[in-house]
């Protein structure tokens, strides 16, 4: 690390910085539902929030969805296969994030990737192959707590090995990132690696 530099490591979300998903909808449209039917049934906090601090498997979340989306699909056999469906619409990783983390590590700074993930996070992380792209990883739902609880970002610190004052935490969700700047971090609402390229040159981080 350079002398004088402030920030130590970079805390980073997956989705919508990372990894960036299609037009989840899709889903909805080819069924005859309004958009944002199933992904809504899914995204519904007493339904999320089990699934991503570890309380209930992937398979248990996706099958509980299912479930609340019966009357609205007309069976639980079409529930079950939208469902299915929306877990399989395509996404991709962001390249030019993906570099931007590349070479922050390459400068001496260790990543550390902080997900509201599932039990299925590591599988996906492995199939998109992202699992070496980082320094450490921590899903909320091994952690059993989910952001924006303050123990998430502690945690997250402890894992880089740098004090949470020289921290940079990035995320799409601008609570995510209040909550971390309210415990003395640096903050970057991501939208998009030309704003993060900006963000992480800022700090120094990048050349």
């Amino acid at each position: 690390m350079a002398a004088g530099r402030r920030v130590g490591a970079v805390l980073c979300d997956l989705d919508g910085v990372l990894r960036v998903w299609g037009d989840l909808a899709e889903v909805d449209r080819v069924r005859g539902l309004p958009p944002g039917t199933v992904g809504g049934a899914a995204f519904r906090a007493e339904r999320l929030l089990p699934a991503v601090t570890g309380l209930v498997s992937d398979e248990e979340w996706r099958a509980a969805v299912a479930a609340d989306l019966v009357a609205v699909c007309g069976s639980a056999e079409a529930a079950r296969e939208a469902v299915a469906a929306w877990g399989r619409q395509p996404s991709q990783v962001d390249a030019d994030v993906l570099a931007l983390v590349a070479e922050v590590r390459r400068g001496g700074v260790p990543v550390v990737l902080v997900s509201n993930g599932t039990t299925r996070l590591e599988a996906d992380l492995a199939a998109c192959g992202l699992d070496g792209a980082v320094d450490a990883v921590l899903n909320t739902a091994r952690f059993g707590h989910a952001k924006p609880d303050p123990r998430v970002y502690l945690a997250a610190a402890g894992l880089a090995g740098v004090p949470v004052e020289r921290c940079l935490f990035v995320d799409d969700s601008a609570g995510n990132v209040a909550a971390a700047t309210a415990l003395g971090m640096h903050g970057h609402h991501h939208d998009g690696a030309t704003g993060l390229r900006a963000a992480l040159d800022g700090h120094g981080l990048l050349g």
